[in-house]
């Protein structure tokens, strides 16, 4: 029997691992492709939907670990905007990973994102917390607009459009209060 050589056996094993990394790439596209810290959604292809439901539980649980760190105001107004994040947005989340499984049998988890550290509570806390979920609210509205002009789904569609209404009225209020309480 003859040997083969150790230079022909690593180049098979080079030529393997890339036409693996190839075929995961062209299975999953929506994760290769995908940068949460833009919110571009990428190609209208068969996967877009996948990327939006994908973005918006980041976005969502963004909210959710932004109002974490807004318990510790001392305004009732944002502890309160605190619970109620914390209380509507897994519900938000839920339906978004069943739409993944039921239209994708995907049920890989998605990331936390990155949001920005608060810090301990003093005198400017609430304006940091403001223009937080202020820059928040503005990206998902960009998300939504974005998959609007790019799906053709039904669902994908009227979530689009309840998301950007709420953050929208959402984005009243947050600049309201960041005009009365520091005149800006």
């Amino acid at each position: 029997m003859q040997k083969i050589s150790p230079y022909l056996a690593v180049s098979f094993a080079i030529i393997a691992g890339l036409a693996g990394f190839g075929a995961g790439y062209v299975l999953t596209p929506e994760y290769a492709m995908y940068d949460k810290s833009r919110m571009d959604l990428g190609r209208p292809d068969r996967t877009l939907d996948l990327r939006y439901m994908n973005a918006m539980i980041a976005h969502h649980r963004g909210a959710i670990l932004l109002a974490k760190q807004a318990e510790q105001s001392e305004r009732q107004e944002v502890r309160d905007l605190a619970v109620a994040i914390q209380k509507s947005e897994p519900v938000l989340i839920d339906e978004l990973y069943q739409w993944k499984r039921d239209w994708y049998g995907d049920r890989r988890p998605v990331t936390d994102p990155l949001v920005a550290r608060l810090g301990n509570y003093d005198a400017t806390f609430d304006l940091r917390f403001l223009n937080a979920l202020i820059a928040h609210h503005e990206n998902g509205i960009l998300m939504t607009k974005e998959v609007r002009l790019k799906s053709s789904r039904n669902s994908v569609l009227d979530n689009a459009d309840a998301v950007e209404a709420f953050l929208s009225g959402g984005l009243t209020m947050l600049r309201g209060w960041r005009s009365e309480w520091y005149n800006l």
